[in-house]
C-alpha cells in the first residue's frame, strides 16, 4: 500500500497513474531524486485534491512546478534566474522561516482589510439611504452634503485607519488556507452590511425627526442625528476590532491587555474630540450649519450606543468579526 511509505523516489513515481500519484502526494513526506515532470505531477495532484499548494525551489528543474503551484517561492540569493522568473515570491534571505512570517502577515492584512470594509460600507450605506429616502419623500434632509463630507472624510478616516494596524488575531496560523475563489465581500459580510446600513438609516432618521419635533430647531436636530450616529459608530467599531475581545479578556483578568491596541484607542479618542469641536465651536457651527448641544442632548446621543450594542450582537452572530480564513 502507498500509505506504508513516507518517502518516495522518482523511479517509484514514474510508473504511477493519476490516482496513485494523488495518494502518494497526500501520504508522502519526502520525495527524492524527482524529475521536473514528476514534481509538476505532484503539485497538480495536490491541487486536484483541493489543496492550496506552495512550492519552493532554486533550480531550473523546479521551474515547471513553481509556475504551476498556487504560490511559487524561489530563493532570491541562491536561486537560478529561471526559477526566480517562474516564481510568485522571492525569499531575499533564503530563509524558509520567512515563508511562515509572510503568510501570517498576509492573513493579518486580509483580515484588517475586511474589518475596514465591514465598518465603512454600512456607515456610508446608512447615510446614503437617509439622503435618498428623504429626497424621495420630499422631507428635510437629516444630514447636509457638507456634513456628510465631514463624516466620511474626517470621522470615518479617523476611526478606520487604526483598523489597518490591528494586532494579529491569536491562532491565525492554525486556520487552514482561505478558499481563493471566495469573494472579498461574502454572503455573510453582505448581510452584515445590509443590517447595519438599515439600522443606521433608522437611527439617523428617527433621531432627526424626534429632535426636530421636540426642539423646533433644524440645526440642533441635524447635530443630534450626527452625534447619535457617531456614538453608535464607536460601539460598532469596537465590535469588529481586536480591542473588543481585549476588553473582555481584561475584565475577566485574562492575559490580554487593552494596551495591545493603542492606535485604535487613539483613533476613538481623536474622533470624540473632533465631534465635540464639530458641534460646540462656533466656527464649525457656521461652516457646517450645526448647533451646540446641551448636556442632556449629549446624554441622549450617547444612549444610542445601547441599541447599537444589541445590533452588534446580532451582526457578530451572522458574520463573526474575526474573518474566517478557512475554506468553505
Amino acid at each position: 500500500m502507498l500509505h506504508d511509505y513516507l518517502a518516495f523516489e522518482g523511479r517509484q513515481i514514474e510508473s504511477m497513474d493519476d490516482a496513485q500519484i494523488k495518494q502518494t502526494a497526500e501520504a508522502g513526506s519526502v520525495f527524492a531524486r524527482v524529475a521536473p515532470t514528476q514534481k509538476l505531477r505532484l503539485v497538480e495532484a495536490l491541487q486536484h485534491s483541493g489543496e492550496i499548494v506552495a512550492m519552493t525551489g532554486d533550480g531550473v528543474n523546479d521551474a515547471p512546478a513553481l509556475k504551476q503551484a498556487d504560490i511559487g517561492i524561489a530563493m532570491g540569493k541562491g536561486g537560478t534566474e529561471v526559477a526566480r522568473e517562474s516564481a510568485d515570491m522571492l525569499l531575499t534571505d533564503d530563509n524558509f522561516a520567512s515563508i511562515e512570517a509572510a503568510t501570517e502577515e498576509g492573513r493579518a492584512v486580509y483580515q484588517n482589510l475586511r474589518k475596514a470594509i465591514a465598518f465603512l460600507l454600512p456607515v456610508n450605506g446608512g447615510e446614503s439611504m437617509t439622503i435618498f429616502i428623504s429626497v424621495l419623500l420630499a422631507r428635510d434632509l437629516p444630514i447636509l452634503s457638507l456634513q456628510v463630507l465631514w463624516l466620511n472624510m474626517i470621522n470615518s478616516l479617523t476611526m478606520t485607519v487604526p483598523l489597518a494596524f490591528e494586532p494579529k488575531t491569536p491562532g491565525l496560523m492554525q486556520l487552514p488556507p482561505r478558499n481563493p475563489q471566495e469573494p472579498l465581500i461574502t454572503g455573510r459580510l453582505l448581510r452584515r452590511i445590509v443590517l447595519v446600513s438599515i439600522f443606521n438609516w433608522v437611527l439617523i432618521f428617527g433621531m432627526f425627526e424626534w429632535a426636530q419635533e421636540t426642539t423646533g430647531d433644524i440645526a440642533v436636530a441635524r447635530t443630534i442625528a450626527i452625534q447619535s450616529l457617531v456614538s453608535a459608530r464607536i460601539v460598532y467599531l469596537l465590535s469588529i476590532s481586536q480591542l473588543w475581545s481585549s476588553i473582555g479578556d481584561f475584565l475577566h483578568r485574562r492575559t490580554s491587555s487593552i494596551a495591545n491596541t493603542p492606535i485604535l484607542l487613539v483613533g476613538i479618542v481623536g474622533a470624540i474630540v473632533l465631534q465635540i469641536v464639530f458641534s460646540q465651536w462656533s466656527v464649525m457651527n457656521r461652516l457646517f450649519e450645526t448647533a451646540p448641544l446641551t448636556w442632556n442632548q449629549w446624554g441622549i446621543c450617547l444612549l444610542t450606543m445601547v441599541p447599537m450594542y444589541l445590533m452588534t450582537t446580532l451582526t457578530n452572530a451572522v458574520d463573526p468579526p474575526q474573518a474566517q480564513l478557512s475554506r468553505k
